[in-house]
């Protein structure tokens, strides 16, 4: 058996891209597209687009384009949202309310099975029809309704501990929004979503632009 092609992590950050895309061309009824014309759209080059699709084995043909339905089909494949994923949310402050009622989350088979806070005022309050529970009945939960994913809205000083017993418990998927980078065992994967990164990214890039102003002026 021939080894598994290596992806880089470039292309797999831009696969929910095209997937979102192409499932907006669909619901306009856009039946094909070329790699020209998604580029237009995507603001990247058409050969970026045929570059990462030929990863996966190409998908368009010559003179016609991509078939924007069976394109949006195989990639949500490669992305593997033909499963469902159990989720549960730890900290329901704000930003874990906002992620449980966020209802997209269900229609890419994402479903959130609970919501925990170590909070006891937070503890018994509703959210979309889910009790937030104590954190302490976690290893149980996760247990007893074969959770995928947990996502952390912790503080970073709680983060690296619960992580670790989510671990123990038998979560292989961390979507990690604690400004900390935890330390886990390879075989668990990390999606780091750092807030404050991406503000500072932005800060910057504005940063630049209104340099180069100044000194073109």
């Amino acid at each position: 058996m021939l080894p598994e092609k290596k992806i880089s992590t470039a292309v797999i950050k831009r696969l929910p891209r095209y997937y979102r895309y192409l499932g907006d061309l669909l619901e306009n009824d856009v039946v094909r597209i070329s790699s020209k014309e998604l580029s237009e759209r995507m603001k990247v080059t058409a050969s970026q687009i045929r570059q990462d699709l030929n990863n996966f084995g190409g998908f368009g043909q010559q003179g016609y384009g991509y078939n924007v339905e069976h394109l949006y089909k195989e990639i949500g494949k490669i992305l593997g949202l033909e499963n469902k994923y159990n989720v549960i949310i730890i900290g329901a402050g704000n930003l874990g309310q906002a992620l449980a009622n966020y209802t997209d989350f269900e229609k890419r088979g994402f479903i959130v099975k609970g919501l925990f806070d170590v909070n006891p005022r937070l503890v018994g309050v509703e959210i979309r029809g889910l009790e937030i529970k104590d954190i302490d009945e976690i290893e149980n939960f996760v247990i007893e309704n074969n959770i995928h994913i947990a996502a952390l809205t912790l503080p970073k000083q709680k983060a690296p501990k619960v992580a670790s017993d989510l671990v123990k418990a038998g979560i292989k998927g961390i979507w990690n929004f604690a400004p900390i980078d935890l330390n886990l065992p390879k075989d668990v994967v990390v999606e780091n979503v750092h807030l404050l990164d991406s503000l500072m990214t932005l800060s910057y890039t504005i940063s630049r632009k209104e340099k180069k102003k100044k000194q073109q002026k």
